[in-house]
C-alpha cells in the first residue's frame, strides 16, 4: 500500500497516510490543492493538484499549479526519534525472557532425557545432542517470535512495545514478512561478532546494530513517522530506567557477596597457615 506525506500549514512533514485518509484530509479541508505531498517514487514533493488523477481527483477540476524548489525546501521534516542503546537493551531483555517461556516447554524435556540418557556409553551424545537441539530451539523460536510481531501491525515485539519503540524500513514504512524474517536471521550475527553487532546501536548516527544495516531497519519512537511526530520521548522511558535500577542493585548485592566470600576465604587461609 502507497504511503503518503504531506506538509502541514506549519510546513511540517505529516504520515505516513494511505491515500484514503489523505482523501479525507481534503474532504474535510485540512490539504488544499496547493498542499505539498510526497510518495516514495516521487523525485520531490508535489503540490497536491500535480498528482490529481493518480488520487481519483481528476474530476474536481483542480488548479494544477507547478511546483517551484523554494516551495519544496519549505517542508521542515518531522524529525525522528531513533531509540538508544539502553531502550533497545530493555526491550530485548524482556523479549529474552517471553522466547525462554515458550523455549523451556522444549528444552526441559530434553535436557531430562539427556541426562537419564548420560547414564550408558551413549551420554556423550546424548549431551551433544542436547546442546544441538536447544539451540536449534531456540534459534527457531527467536525467528519466528520476532518476525512474527515485527512484520505485524504492532510492528513491535512485546518487549518493544513495553518500552515504546518500533521497527521500521529506513523510508518510515512497515516491514514486509520477508525482510521480517531476514532479520530475525540476521540478528544472530550480533552473537556471532562477541556482541559488537549489537553494541554499535551505541555510536551508529542512526542508532542502528548490525542486523539493521543489513537489513535497511530502523529502530524508532513508536510515534515516529505518525501524524503525531510532537509525541515522541527522548531519553529513557520508565520501563528502561526501572529495568536498569533493578539490575544496578543485583549487581551490587552480587558484588556485595563477592567481597563478603573473598574475606571470609582470605581468614580462612589464614587461620589455616597459622
Amino acid at each position: 500500500m502507497t504511503q503518503w506525506y504531506y506538509a502541514d500549514a506549519a510546513g511540517t512533514q505529516q504520515g505516513p497516510i494511505d491515500a484514503e485518509a489523505l482523501l479525507a484530509q481534503y474532504a474535510a479541508a485540512e490539504v488544499t490543492p496547493d498542499t505539498l505531498v510526497w510518495r516514495e517514487g516521487l523525485a520531490d514533493w508535489q503540490p497536491l493538484s500535480t498528482l490529481a488523477s493518480e488520487l481519483g481527483l481528476a474530476e474536481a477540476n483542480l488548479p494544477v499549479t507547478a511546483p517551484s524548489p523554494s516551495e519544496a525546501l519549505t517542508v521542515a521534516p518531522a524529525e525522528v526519534v531513533y531509540a538508544g542503546f539502553w531502550r533497545r537493551w530493555a526491550a530485548n531483555l524482556i523479549d529474552g525472557f517471553a522466547i525462554a517461556l515458550v523455549t523451556l516447554p522444549f528444552i526441559v524435556p530434553m535436557m531430562i532425557a539427556a541426562v537419564l540418557g548420560s547414564r550408558d556409553h551413549a551420554g556423550a551424545i546424548g549431551m551433544l545432542l542436547l546442546q544441538v537441539g536447544v539451540q536449534l530451539a531456540t534459534l527457531v523460536a527467536t525467528v519466528a517470535y520476532f518476525t512474527f510481531f515485527h512484520a505485524s501491525r504492532l510492528m513491535a515485539s512485546p518487549g518493544k512495545l513495553a518500552v515504546g519503540i518500533k521497527v521500521v524500513r529506513s523510508d518510515g514504512q512497515r516491514l514486509n514478512f520477508g525482510r521480517s524474517l531476514g532479520r530475525g536471521f540476521a540478528y544472530y550475527l550480533g552473537y556471532l561478532t562477541l556482541y559488537i553487532g549489537f553494541l554499535i546501536a551505541a555510536f551508529t548516527q542512526r542508532k542502528q546494530a548490525l542486523h539493521d544495516l543489513i537489513c535497511d531497519t530502523l529502530v524508532v519512537d513508536r510515534w515516529a513517522f505518525t501524524d503525531q511526530p510532537h509525541k515522541q520521548q527522548r531519553g529513557l522511558d520508565v520501563v528502561t530506567i526501572v529495568l536498569l535500577a533493578f539490575y544496578g542493585v543485583i549487581l551490587l548485592i552480587l558484588l556485595i557477596l563477592l567481597i563478603v566470600l573473598a574475606a571470609v576465604a582470605a581468614a580462612a587461609l589464614y587461620g589455616a597457615s597459622r
